[in-house]
């Protein structure tokens, strides 16, 4: 029986050999990340799977998916997580090598309600994590992670009889499968697979094909030395590579795959990046007439125009900005029974007749190629521009210690309730309305907005602003209204970039 684990255990020593290593920072809001070796040990990480069959085991549950991502150390990881749940009393059914939503897809599949996916997701090697549930197709989220972490901590482990590993086989065949079956293609779509080297490219390719595209590979083969970069659509010298491989093979697009294959980024025939707010605004603008009064749920850091959609409102739609964060966009995707999900990061949340819920690439992509291939003579970068412009701001993080930002941030929030209730404006323009869910965001007459919210993972705020009139409209948003305003915070310290 493990007692409470350790933070203070140094790699290369007896200790760290018998006694399990935890750092308390690996637990997240929605998932645990950690670097393997300095913060987690393999004893941390069977004490983390005793913890969370301890966890499913008070749920009532015990029946449990894993699988781990194409790293050195993922599969040593997962075999340490299942020995704790195995000493949980646990049912552990092992589906191998797999993305996230290949796992999602098995708790269907084989009708297991809980899943454990061993992932660093875009990570840099040397990171491991994991993705766990225990209600599809949501993901923990931080009542759940908070629990669990408790649990681990605390040694509060309870050990039973009766574990049971099986090893499934079949299950990734199924899931490519099931996704092709979303779309079969009436029109040829050349489309570039970029995969970075990780998990994705065992999966990607063959499932585009079936789809019915010709397909273009780039970095599809499997290399945990990441040679060239970690698979991140989001980053810029991935987004370079894809937007030059679709000019050299003058592709109709670019779809990029993150490390555990549930994030997907898009680049078009113009070989322009198209944010995932703004592929969500084009593929609801493109369902509305066949959904008729569809809901829509998008992060707080999505493009406002959503709510000014003469598309979205000729059909009856509604959009509810929420939460960032994957878990909190799947969570409320469900709640509401929508039919997307649209989280800015990359992660799509499909339901009903096109997909399950759960955030998978390539359920997205192939939303993606439907759009395409209804619209036939259309090119994705024609669909893009066919959106109304909107200024967006990149991210900016001033600095804010995690023990002040959410104390500054409650305080920017009433300052920004006060002058609404006082009828303010800013930059002459009146309020609409004041988004709490996630720090505020503030809605003006026009469409624009202004965001400030806390960072769930790091030392900082996240600012970003969005203008429908211009430029210079969105860079004053920024230096006239928002940085001024947190100035007045002594707690806010510099800026990661301004504009």
């Amino acid at each position: 029986m493990f007692g409470k684990p350790r933070s203070d255990l140094i790699p290369n020593t007896a200790a760290y050999e018998n006694e399990p290593l935890v750092k308390a920072t690996g637990f997240r809001e929605y998932d645990a990340r950690w670097l393997f070796g300095p913060d987690i040990n393999l004893l941390g990480v069977q004490a983390l799977g005793l913890g969370l069959g301890t966890y499913i085991q008070q749920q009532g549950l015990s029946r449990i998916v894993v699988g781990h991502d194409f790293r050195a150390y993922s599969l040593t990881i997962k075999q340490a997580l299942t020995l704790g749940l195995l000493s949980a009393g646990c049912e552990v059914h092992d589906i191998g090598l797999a993305l996230s939503p290949v796992a999602y897809f098995a708790q269907f599949d084989l009708d297991v309600p809980c899943v454990a996916m061993v992932t660093a997701s875009h990570n840099e090697n040397g990171w491991t994590g994991v993705k766990m549930g225990a209600q599809r197709p949501l993901t923990f989220g931080p009542d759940e992670m908070g629990a669990l972490k408790d649990i681990v901590l605390n040694g509060a482990f309870k050990e039973r009889d009766g574990g049971k590993l099986i090893r499934v086989e079949g299950v990734a065949e199924r899931y490519i499968a099931d996704v092709a079956a979303r779309v079969q293609l009436k029109h040829p779509i050349k489309v570039v697979a970029a995969c970075g080297n990780g998990t994705a490219g065992a999966f990607a390719p063959e499932a585009l094909r079936r789809m019915g595209c010709e397909v273009i590979e780039m970095d599809t083969n499997l290399d945990y030395n990441f040679p060239r970069y970690n698979p991140n659509p989001e980053d810029h010298e991935m987004l370079v590579d894809m937007a030059k491989a679709v000019r050299e093979h003058g592709a109709d697009l670019c779809l990029g795959f993150d490390g555990d294959g549930d994030r997907c980024g898009v680049v078009d025939d113009a070989g322009e990046e198209i944010f995932a707010d703004k592929i969500g605004l084009m593929l609801a603008r493109d369902l509305a007439p066949l959904h008729k009064g569809a809901t829509f749920i998008v992060d707080v850091k999505s493009t406002g125009l959503y709510a000014t959609d003469p598309i979205l409102a000729e059909n009856g739609c509604t959009t509810v900005y929420w939460k960032t964060g994957h878990s909190y966009i799947k969570r409320k995707t469900a709640e509401l029974n929508a039919l997307a999900g649209f989280e800015k990061s990359g992660h799509f949340f499909l339901s009903g007749e096109l997909g399950r819920g759960y955030d998978c690439a390539l359920t997205a992509a192939a939303a993606i190629l439907a759009m395409l291939d209804r619209n036939p003579g259309k090119k994705l970068s024609e669909l893009r521009k066919s959106l109304p412009p909107a200024y967006t701001s990149l991210t900016m993080s001033p600095h804010a210690a995690d023990e002040v930002k959410y104390d500054v941030v409650a305080r920017i929030v009433k300052e920004y309730e006060d002058l609404a209730k006082s009828g303010g404006t800013i930059l002459g323009r009146k309020i609409k309305d004041v988004i709490t869910v996630n720090g505020v965001r503030v809605q003006l007459e026009d469409g624009s907005w202004v965001l400030v919210r806390a960072s769930s993972n790091k030392p900082e705020m996240v600012v970003v602003v969005e203008s429908m009139r211009s430029e210079d409209d969105m860079r004053d948003l920024f230096r006239k209204e928002v940085k001024p305003r947190l100035a007045r915070h002594p707690e806010v310290g510099a800026y990661n970039q301004e504009i």
